[in-house]
């Protein structure tokens, strides 16, 4: 059972710093990084996006933080304030392309993963129903919080 929980919690390490590594090249903005919890309750949310992966590894990432940080990394990233439909888009495709970038980082490592298409969660949001999950805060200066969970199904 030890080797289980050994494969398991490299699996996490590799997932986590998959997903650290992809944000720092598909977000162009400095951030200070948060101590990684295990998340002991269902999840509470406003905003976010939520990207499954399958393959080696199965579960979900999740992307959270106030709707208005997600338009101002949009912002900084693309020129223009971005609301409505379009901050819909955006988010669903900045949890893509983090997701994939994942998914890339993991696949140097010899590790097979696919992700699913983004769904972007708006409103009182709660998730549940996960086995483990791990969260991370990534704090952007002068722009705010954003949750990374990281919720694995095996």
């Amino acid at each position: 059972m030890a080797v289980n929980i050994e494969n398991r919690n490299k699996s996490v390490l590799e997932i986590l710093n998959g997903v650290l590594t992809a944000i720092k090249t598909v977000v162009p903005l400095d951030y200070g990084l948060g101590k990684p919890c295990l998340l002991e309750h269902s999840l509470q949310m406003q905003f976010g996006v939520l990207i499954g992966f399958t393959g080696d590894i199965k579960g979900k990432l999740v992307l959270s933080g106030d709707a208005s940080l997600f338009s101002l990394i949009g912002e900084r990233m693309y020129g223009m304030a971005l609301e409505g439909e379009m901050l819909s888009s955006f988010s669903g495709e900045l949890g893509n392309m983090i997701a994939g970038g994942m998914a890339t980082n993991l696949a140097e490592d010899g590790v097979r993963t696919d992700i699913t298409s983004p769904t972007v969660m708006q409103g009182d949001t709660t998730l549940s129903g996960f086995k483990k999950a791990i969260e991370v805060t990534i704090s952007y200066v002068e722009l705010g919080d954003m949750d990374i969970y990281l919720m694995l199904d095996n």
